[in-house]
């Protein structure tokens, strides 16, 4: 594995991002499973944090203005009160556990994704306020943050036109305080290049796909790739404990 990391570390993240760019949604899903698996459980989730924000706050340039504050201020409110409990859990459990909480958790909330899971109490500023402290909790804690979010719209009627921008915005909020409260992780310049250019590439094919493939082919690649990328480390969690 370390003679095949300088390559799999670029190629996890191109990945990631292209989905990204593609469908408002994903890195996490698809790359956080790849990265605890490649780097170990706390630097992947940190890289994931890292990598997550700043493909978001790159996205939300042209969205900022579609933007519903009324539902991401409570949003964000309540991940910032949840991210340092992800972040006690992961500086405390061993590398297993880990592991296997977060292998758990990328497939759990696939699977609630893939049904479109329908729960009366994830709307209004409730339902906002529940989505945000949960994601908070498991952004921090396993780098995936996004499906209550998604969840939560879902419930709330959102279209996929409304849904980006405020997933773009959440996802700029909710890492920058699991970075703050995780830290940066321990990469090389060489490795911190390569994932620059690798955000860079994987942005680029995101964008020249986006009107090609079609939408719920896009979320069915995105979804079955972060399934079996969970399911994996659970497995390898398991068989570590």
């Amino acid at each position: 594995m370390d003679l095949l990391s300088p390559l799999l570390l670029p190629l996890i993240v191109v990945l990631g991002s292209c989905v990204q760019w593609l469908t408002g949604m994903g890195f996490a899903l698809v790359a956080v499973p790849a990265l605890i698996l490649l780097l170990g459980p706390a630097e992947g989730v940190v890289l994931a944090n890292c990598a997550a924000g700043a493909i978001c706050a790159a996205g939300l340039v042209a969205g900022l203005r579609r933007v519903r504050p009324a539902a991401m201020v409570p949003l964000c409110l309540a991940a910032a009160c949840t991210v340092p409990a992800g972040a006690w859990l992961t500086r405390r459990l061993p590398e297993p556990a880990l592991l296997l909480v977060m292998g758990t958790l990328v497939t759990l909330a696939t699977l609630l994704i893939l049904r479109g899971a329908r729960v009366p109490g994830l709307r209004g500023t409730r339902g906002a306020v529940a989505a945000g402290a949960v994601g908070g909790f498991m952004n921090a804690a396993a780098g995936v943050g996004g499906p209550p979010v998604s969840l939560y719209a879902v419930n709330a009627g959102w279209t996929v036109r409304e849904f980006v921008p405020n997933a773009m915005f959440y996802g700029v909020f909710v890492n920058v305080f699991s970075v703050a409260a995780n830290g940066l992780p321990s990469l090389t310049g060489g490795q911190w290049a390569s994932v620059g250019v690798a955000m860079v590439t994987g942005a680029a094919l995101g964008r020249a796909l986006a009107g090609r493939l079609p939408e719920h082919r896009a979320r069915l690649l995105v979804l079955g790739l972060a399934l079996a990328g969970g399911v994996t480390a659970v497995v390898k969690g398991l068989w570590g404990l």
